[in-house]
C-alpha cells in the first residue's frame, strides 16, 4: 500500500496580490516552488519506491485523485473503458474551472515497467509482482513516470495557488497504462472529451536523458515515431536436415528476409525521413537436424506519417511474399504477415501551439535553458488525444533529467549514460522537479492568461 504523506502548509493565495512586473511574478512563482520542493522531492521517491504495472495502477491513482481533491479540484477517478471487460480502469480527471476562457488539458502518465531496478539509490524499488502464468517480475519506474506525476502534482498545486493570475478551465489527466499504449483510449472512449470541458488545448511533458536536469527542449511537428507491431511466419516445407533438397527451409528463406528487409530504410525511404524496421525475434526449429516447417519473426516498426507507414507496411509484404515465392514456396504457403491491432500513431506536435509554449518556456526558465529539440524514434499514445473530435492542437515538451557531468561525459568521451527503459536510469530529481513545475505552470498560465 502507498503510504500517505503530508505537503508543507501553503501561504493563502487571498495573501499575495497581483504582481505587477513579469520579473516579480516569476520570483514569487520560484518562492512557491522552492517552499513545496522537500515535499514534491518526496512524492518523487515514495513513488519511485511504489511502482506499479500498466493496469494495476490502483493505489498510485488513488494518491494522484487524493492530492487533487486536497488542492480543490473537482475530481472523478476509475474513469477509461478498456476492451477487455476483466480490466478496471485507473485514470483520474481533475477539473478547476475558474472563470471565463480556453480550457487546457495536462496529461501525466503513471504506469511503471517489468524491470527489476539496479540503481542502487536508497530509494530503489524492491517491488516484485506475479504475472499471469506465475512468472515474478520486478517492477520499477524506469521511464520517468513517477517524475511526470510529482511535477503534475506541483504544477496543480501552483495553478490553484496562482487563480488570480489566469482564467480558463484546466483538466489534469492523470492516464494509465501508457506502457501497454492502452490508456490513453482507454480514457477517450469513456469519453473523456463529451464528459468533461472539451479541450482547446492539451499539454504533456516527458523527460530527457540527453537533456541536462534544470533545462527543456522543444521541437515542433513531429516529435515522436509511430509504432507498429508486425509477426511474419515464413512456411516452408520441414524435413530432415540430411535431405534439405526434400524441403523449403522456412530459416533460410527467413533469413534472407531479415537482410532483405534492411533495404526498406537504406534503399527505400527518404533518408532524411526517419524509420526504423528493427526484427527483435526470430523463433524456429527444435532439434539439430530437423528442418521446421515454418520460422517467425517478429518486427518492430516506427514512422513518422501515416504515407511512410504504409509504405514501409507494404514493403514488409512484398519483400516477404517476393523471397518465399523465389524459393519455390507455392502461394497457398505464403508468409502470414500479421500488424498488431495495437498501432500508435506519431505524435505530432501542433507548430502553432508548440511555437507558444516555447516561448513561454524561454520567458519562465530564461533562454539559456531552454534547448532545440529533437524527434526521437521511441513513441507513445499522447499522440491519440489530438485525433479525437474535437482534435485539439497538443503539444509535448523534453524535461531534463540528466547528470549534466555525466551527460557531458557521454557526449564528449562515449561513456555509457543508462536511459528510459534501462534497470540503471536514475534521473536527478530535484533540479528536474523544480524546473518541470514551473515550466508546465508558466505554459498553461500563458494559455489561459488573462
Amino acid at each position: 500500500m502507498l503510504s500517505p504523506f503530508i505537503w508543507r502548509c501553503l501561504l493563502p493565495t487571498a495573501a499575495i496580490l497581483c504582481l505587477s512586473t513579469p520579473l516579480t511574478a516569476q520570483n514569487d512563482l520560484d518562492q512557491r516552488i522552492n517552499q513545496e520542493a522537500p515535499a514534491l522531492l518526496a512524492t518523487y521517491k515514495h513513488l519511485h519506491e511504489n511502482p506499479e504495472l500498466s493496469t494495476q495502477e490502483k493505489e498510485t491513482s488513488a494518491l494522484i485523485a487524493s492530492e487533487l481533491r486536497r488542492l480543490g479540484y473537482e475530481v472523478t477517478d476509475h474513469f477509461g473503458q478498456y476492451a477487455e471487460p476483466n480490466l478496471v480502469a485507473y485514470g483520474v480527471v481533475a477539473l478547476l474551472k475558474n472563470g471565463p476562457g480556453p480550457t487546457v488539458y495536462v496529461r501525466t502518465d503513471m504506469d511503471a515497467l517489468p524491470i527489476i531496478e539496479s540503481t542502487g539509490l536508497p530509494y530503489a524499488s524492491h517491488v516484485k509482482v506475479k504475472r499471469e502464468g506465475g512468472a515474478e517480475v520486478g517492477v520499477m519506474h524506469a521511464c520517468g513516470h513517477d517524475l511526470h506525476m510529482t511535477v503534475f502534482l506541483g504544477t496543480a498545486s501552483m495553478l490553484a495557488q496562482l487563480k488570480d493570475r489566469w482564467s480558463g478551465t484546466v483538466v489534469l489527466i492523470g492516464q494509465p497504462a501508457e506502457e501497454t499504449v492502452g490508456g490513453a483510449e482507454a480514457m477517450l472512449d469513456a469519453g473523456l472529451y463529451a464528459k468533461f470541458p472539451k479541450p482547446d488545448y492539451v499539454l504533456a511533458l516527458h523527460d530527457s536523458s540527453a537533456v541536462p536536469a534544470g533545462k527543456v527542449s522543444w521541437h515542433a511537428g513531429p516529435l515522436l515515431a509511430g509504432a507498429d507491431s508486425v509477426d511474419i511466419t515464413v512456411r516452408g516445407y520441414g524435413g530432415h536436415g540430411a535431405a534439405p533438397q526434400a524441403t523449403k527451409d522456412p530459416i533460410v528463406i527467413a533469413s534472407e528476409i531479415v537482410v532483405a528487409l534492411q533495404t526498406i530504410v537504406s534503399r527505400e525511404m527518404d533518408p532524411q525521413l526517419p524509420t526504423v524496421v528493427t526484427v527483435g525475434s526470430f523463433h524456429a526449429g527444435t532439434k539439430h537436424n530437423i528442418i521446421p516447417d515454418d520460422a517467425h519473426l517478429q518486427l518492430t516498426v516506427r514512422t513518422m506519417n501515416p504515407q511512410q507507414r504504409e509504405k514501409v507496411l507494404a514493403a514488409i509484404a512484398r519483400i516477404s511474399n517476393g523471397i518465399a515465392a523465389a524459393a519455390g514456396v507455392p502461394a497457398e504457403r505464403a508468409p502470414l504477415i500479421e500488424v498488431a491491432k495495437d498501432h500508435v500513431p506519431a505524435t505530432i506536435n501542433d507548430v502553432a501551439l508548440t511555437n507558444r509554449v516555447g516561448a513561454s518556456l524561454e520567458l519562465a526558465l530564461g533562454k539559456e535553458n531552454v534547448l532545440p529539440g529533437e524527434p526521437i524514434m521511441a513513441s507513445e499514445d499522447f499522440s491519440l488525444f489530438a485525433l479525437k473530435d474535437p482534435k485539439p492542437p497538443i503539444s509535448m515538451f523534453w524535461l531534463g533529467a540528466a547528470d549534466p557531468l555525466k551527460l557531458k561525459d557521454a557526449q564528449e568521451k562515449g561513456t555509457r549514460l543508462p536511459g528510459p527503459h534501462s534497470s540503471e536510469f536514475a534521473p536527478v530529481p530535484d533540479p528536474a522537479i523544480r524546473t518541470g513545475v514551473k515550466a508546465m505552470t508558466c505554459a498553461v498560465m500563458d494559455l489561459l492568461k488573462k
